[in-house]
């Protein structure tokens, strides 16, 4: 394994695009972001279209990530390359940035922190359309991601069924009460130190470098997934639980659990049939239990209809991080499955 850039067989354009849904956002963040965007070998050389799949990153995730190197293994950018080298059928592929100053957006449309899942859809979508040869058709087209990621990919089919007709979610955000509600004990011993008031912590994280704090995590989780589920209309985040005894706040709660992808499955059932493959897969040791969140979400998505012959359902020996290596199996998976 070379410890040094590789070269592609295919072709990563990298694009900054201008949001119009993004400019004036309520965290101030920037309207111009950067895209990439591959195409597979013989894009060039040939006036074919392509199916396309959407990369959409966990929380704390950036752009830049997607060529993190590690010791003995490849970046993504450089394995999505080689499925598609060795012989799975070309796809685009597109990396989208949905960073925010909390470190992400849940990839959802927030007066928070912004109309992310609207850029996604109505400004990346045409765009790529607009300028690549792809087949603009939600049977040619899927999203992808990990984490927050996967949340992402598992919601955007479901809202936005239009666009998406498959998806892939690793070890995706579901079953609330098992993956977040944990973290809100910790969460209120943390504020302990700061009067109980999370935007005390926030200016305090803000002030000096990043996670130099046991707790930094913790917080910065649950405030900016408050900030995506359940921001004010001012866009003040509103936490689900008590800041002191970390019990949770019903009325915020439900707003978090309006959001599980396993609970979303009942009211939005024809997009789920709708669904040309569905790929789900976790670590069985994964911190958050995310496996169980997996196999909840198959277990909704079977009883609404979706046939077991469009699903890939995986459990794997593994925690939730450093699981990269399995990326590039369900990108290849899809590739045989979308239309062409």
């Amino acid at each position: 394994m070379l410890p040094w850039d590789a070269p592609l067989a295919g072709r990563l354009d990298r694009h900054t695009i201008s949001s119009e849904l993004l400019r004036g956002n309520p965290l101030g963040d920037p309207h111009e972001r950067p895209l990439w965007v591959y195409v597979p070998p013989g894009y060039d050389e040939s006036a074919e279209r392509y199916p396309v799949v959407y990369m959409i990153q966990g929380y704390t995730g950036h752009l830049s990530m997607w060529e993190n190197r590690m010791p003995f293994r490849q970046p993504f950018v450089e394995t999505a390359d080689a499925v598609f080298a060795e012989g799975a059928p070309g796809c685009v592929v597109v990396y989208v940035d949905a960073w925010t100053s909390y470190g992400g957006s849940q990839f959802v449309d927030s007066p928070g922190t912004g109309r992310y899942h609207s850029y996604l859809c109505d400004e990346v979508v045409p765009w790529v359309d607009a300028h690549y040869r792809t087949i603009a058709d939600r049977e040619s087209r899927a999203i992808a991601g990990k984490s927050s990621g996967g949340f992402g990919a598992m919601i955007t089919p479901m809202l936005r069924p239009d666009l998406f007709g498959a998806l892939a979610t690793h070890a995706g955000d579901s079953l609330y009460e098992l993956c977040y509600l944990a973290d809100f004990g910790k969460a209120a011993r943390s504020l302990r130190g700061y009067d109980h008031d999370i935007q005390q912590w926030w200016a305090d994280f803000r002030a000096r470098p990043a996670f130099t704090k046991p707790a930094d995590m913790d917080l910065l989780g649950v405030l900016g997934v408050a900030a995506c589920f359940s921001a004010d209309d001012d866009g003040t985040p509103r936490l689900p639980f008590d800041p002191v005894t970390g019990a949770p706040v019903p009325e915020v709660w439900q707003r978090w659990l309006d959001w599980d992808p396993v609970r979303m499955v009942a009211g939005h059932q024809d997009a789920i049939r709708s669904l040309r493959a569905v790929w789900i897969d976790a670590g069985t040791r994964d911190e958050y239990y995310l496996d169980l969140g997996a196999e909840a979400f198959r277990r909704e998505i079977a009883a609404v209809g979706l046939p077991d012959e469009r699903v890939h359902f995986e459990l794997f020996d593994a925690g939730h991080g450093a699981i990269d290596y399995r990326y590039p199996l369900s990108l290849a998976w899809l590739a045989d499955r979308l239309a062409r």
